[in-house]
């Protein structure tokens, strides 16, 4: 049976397919279980500096396959529970995410739990929690609003309604928006990009982003500031 993910790494770059076109690469127990490890790989290999997440075909995924739902438990699809937030969270690397088609509902929320995101001009967004009546779970209702605004996170996801490359890049959903044959190849040169940089550093710089996360500005810089006055310390200790 072909893998629901595939996996491939070269020169520090990991590449996560969801493969599962024939359904939009809707997600399965099997793809669920995959693609979390998938990136626990990335999260464990020294030899990765960035994960690149798209999809196979057209779409990027479709959300949760509900016909698949009717037999199997896809949202807990680990023994120990963890599930995208958890694992993507716990990810020292970046992970962008490559929006090659639709990215919808708990597609969609993969697509928030990456680090930013680079759309085709063939990339569509779209919430259907509240359509479907699945309770979100992954991150829809925080996440989404962190990124564009609470009045356009409601707008979305009490619509339902898909909205286009263009507009997630002006509403700052997504970072960049490519022609559709381009997608691959500027993702490719952002992560070489990454690659270029000191491991050490990179990987403090994002913790120091993501501090910002669960506190205030105010702590925030403290927290960058301490860090730089013990940098300073061991910079001068050792001259």
């Amino acid at each position: 049976m072909e893998p629901t993910v595939l996996f491939t790494v070269e020169e520090g770059i990991a590449r996560i397919t969801l493969n599962r076109p024939k359904r939009h690469n809707a997600i399965n127990r099997a793809l669920m279980t995959e693609l979390l490890e998938a990136v626990e790989k990335v999260s464990h290999d020294d030899e990765i500096r960035v994960a690149i997440i798209t999809g196979n075909g057209k779409s990027f995924c479709s959300g949760i396959d509900l016909d698949a739902l009717k037999t199997e438990n896809t949202f807990t699809a680990r023994s120990d529970a963890k599930e995208i937030p958890d694992i993507f969270g716990e990810c020292p690397k970046p992970i962008i995410g490559a929006i090659n088609g639709t990215a919808i509902t708990g597609g969609f929320e993969i697509a928030l739990n990456c680090d930013f995101l680079i759309a085709s001009e063939r990339a569509t967004f779209a919430d259907t929690h509240a359509r479907v009546g699945i309770h979100p779970g992954w991150g829809m209702t925080q996440l989404l609003q962190d990124r564009i605004g609470q009045p356009r996170a409601k707008q979305m996801s009490l619509s339902c309604r898909f909205i286009g490359a263009e507009k997630a890049l002006s509403w700052g959903l997504v970072n960049e928006v490519v022609p559709h044959e381009m997608l691959m190849s500027r993702v490719m040169q952002i992560a070489e990009d990454i690659c270029a940089t000191l491991p050490e550093m990179s990987a403090l710089v994002k913790e120091l982003i993501e501090y910002r996360n669960g506190t205030t500005l105010s702590d925030a810089f403290s927290n960058e500031r301490k860090g730089f006055r013990a940098y300073l310390s061991k910079v001068f200790e050792t001259r």
